[in-house]
């Protein structure tokens, strides 16, 4: 497995992948990251300071998934966003998310980020299990200006 930044040949595959993790758990598409413009560019979306896109790669060449640090509108300058963790089904429960995470904690801290916050759906219960086993605290507002009023989860952890 690869794990690697994000390329601008990536766009249309993690489009795919994120969309498909949407219908695949029948998790509404409004107000999230489906239709959100940014999903289709998200080579040039990660070109901003202080975020970086992780993307897993399989020997084929196959992208799996992606998890991402972003320095989201609204959040304390010590604060990034945890944003688009997806994996393709076939990467599931095999480390590939686990390696993903640990990829993107150990990028925020090298850019000098104390807390990871994140959002996500009822629909992504076993992510959100995953979150909470990985530190995450569930919180009762939402943080920053994500734009994405259709999550109803928010979580906080600290670095």
């Amino acid at each position: 497995m690869l794990y690697r930044e994000v390329q601008t040949k990536d766009n249309s595959a993690l489009a795919e992948i994120i969309r498909g993790v949407f219908t695949e758990h029948q998790a509404p598409t409004q107000g999230t990251v489906y239709t959100d413009p940014t999903t289709d560019a998200l080579y040039e979306l990660f070109r901003a300071e202080k975020s970086i896109l992780w993307v897993a790669e399989d020997e084929g060449a196959k992208i799996l998934g992606c998890c991402g640090i972003f320095p989201t509108p609204g959040l304390d300058e010590d604060c990034a966003e945890l944003v688009k963790f997806y994996l393709h089904k076939d990467a599931r429960g095999k480390g590939v998310g686990r390696a993903l995470m640990e990829k993107c904690v150990a990028s925020a801290k090298n850019l000098g980020f104390k807390k990871l916050y994140l959002e996500s759906l009822p629909e992504f219960a076993t992510a959100v299990n995953i979150y909470e086993k990985q530190g995450f605290k569930q919180l009762d507002q939402p943080m920053g200006q994500s734009g994405h009023d259709g999550c109803n989860i928010w979580m906080l952890k600290t670095l």
